[in-house]
């Protein structure tokens, strides 16, 4: 295991999700994890010291509608205490608001290309849930217990899905995406240490937010293997030690393979153009799905959610 590796499992809701439409789609690139874990090994932009992290995708299928985006973040921060203190202490619901922004570009190495796109949409975060002291004991101390897989974890795993539905995207076959996010000393924007939460016993959540790391892609593929995109003012933050150039969001070193195992876990929902409710017959509803990328059962489930919404 290298560095970077060691580093991201140090770091290792609710699914939130916008309302559906009744548009149909496809998802066309996905990296996330079904059923959603309790959490996932994660890189954040104040760890970690990048200003926008992302990666390198080639879809499936044909459809090229863009109409969300879905990525999954992991949550460390705490209401009150820290995750690395053990004294963790959360009202269970209990959410913080942050504004993130997906770009997307068109496909270039080691360089992205032009810009295609770009969202920002205020999400709504969950706290990680309270230090279960009596399920999580000994070296899990101080973590918050999963009843679903019996394990105890540090952060949380949550989806956050943006919606493009409005923007009329169409899109390439391959491209390049970046998350961005503004922390304490990060972003585009860095919020600065004038914010009242810099004082608070658990400091600001959005310093404890993290991009979750899936082990493959199932849709789609990456065409540079074992690296990511990322922007990194912190040489050290690159596999190759910013040889290569420190302060662009730039291909990071894929020679190295130090992200060998790790993909930024993400999901890409498309849809046909036009998409009617014709596109749910002759087995098409087994390759179409709802606009949070929900599959369908049969047909006549298809053609209603197209009528219905539902």
């Amino acid at each position: 295991m290298n560095r970077k590796q060691a580093r991201i499992l140090v770091f290792t809701l609710a699914l939130m999700v916008l309302g559906a439409s009744q548009a149909l789609g496809q998802v066309i690139y996905d990296s996330t994890i079904k059923p959603l874990p309790g959490n996932l090994p994660s890189v954040g932009a104040e760890a970690f010291a990048f200003n926008e992290f992302g990666d390198g995708v080639t879809f499936a299928g044909t459809s090229r509608n863009l109409v969300s985006v879905t990525v999954t973040l992991s949550s460390f921060a705490c209401q009150s205490g820290n995750w690395f203190s053990g004294n963790c202490v959360t009202t269970p619901g209990a959410t913080f608001s942050i504004p993130l922004t997906f770009n997307i570009y068109n496909a270039g190495s080691p360089l992205p290309g032009s810009p295609i796109a770009t969202r920002t949409q205020n999400i709504s975060v969950p706290y990680r849930p309270s230090a279960d002291n009596t399920n999580c004991t000994g070296a899990d101390a101080g973590k918050w217990f999963d009843a679903a897989s019996g394990l105890c974890f540090n952060g949380q795993a949550v989806n956050v899905t943006l919606d493009f539905s409005s923007l009329n995207v169409l899109l390439p076959n391959s491209v390049v995406y970046g998350v961005v996010y503004n922390t304490t000393h990060f972003g585009p924007a860095p919020i600065g240490e004038g914010a009242a939460c810099v004082g608070s016993s658990a400091g600001c959540p959005y310093d404890a937010l993290n991009i979750g790391l899936a082990p493959v892609v199932t849709v789609g593929t990456k065409p540079f293997f074992n690296t990511v995109y990322q922007n990194s003012p912190v040489a050290a933050e690159y596999c190759d030690n910013g040889l290569a150039g420190t302060g662009t969001f730039r291909l990071d070193s894929p020679t190295s393979a130090c992200w060998a195992g790790l993909v930024p876990a993400a999901r890409f929902l498309a849809a046909n153009t036009p998409l009617t409710k014709d596109n749910c017959k002759n087995g098409g509803w087994q390759t179409v799905t709802t606009a949070s990328g929900d599959p369908f059962s049969n047909q006549g489930q298809c053609i209603q959610y197209f009528n219905t919404g539902k």
